[in-house]
């Protein structure tokens, strides 16, 4: 699974150029704030396996109006971290490669 250049945007760690992607407009769950925001890290030179990120945040977009961080390139740069420390291999073919972060997410509000 490769990411969409278009929208995509360049994030450089610890030396290593990634992209990621938010989707513009959220699933359905997202959309009623009923599932925490996602997004896709990729290496940005070689195809290899995607880093999937799920945020203790609703989507931005969301439809009933909840209050939502974005993600910033902060938070992208931490989740990169963090699955690096977990295993993530970006430069190796493979299944995508899930973090999860909804840890606080409240889908009742």
């Amino acid at each position: 699974m490769a990411l969409v250049r278009k929208g995509s945007r360049r994030i450089v760690v610890d030396g290593t150029a990634y992209r990621w992607r938010l989707r513009r407009r959220p699933t359905y769950l997202q959309g009623l704030a009923w599932s925490p925001c996602t997004f896709a890290v990729e290496h940005a030179d070689v195809p290899g396996t995607t880093l999937v990120v799920t945020t203790n945040q609703p989507h931005p977009s969301n439809w009933v109006g909840r209050e939502a961080k974005p993600a910033l390139p902060a938070d992208v740069a931490e989740a990169i971290e963090l699955a690096l420390r977990a295993g993530w291999t970006p430069a190796a073919p493979g299944r995508p490669f899930h973090l999860d972060r909804r840890t606080g997410f409240d889908s009742s509000s």
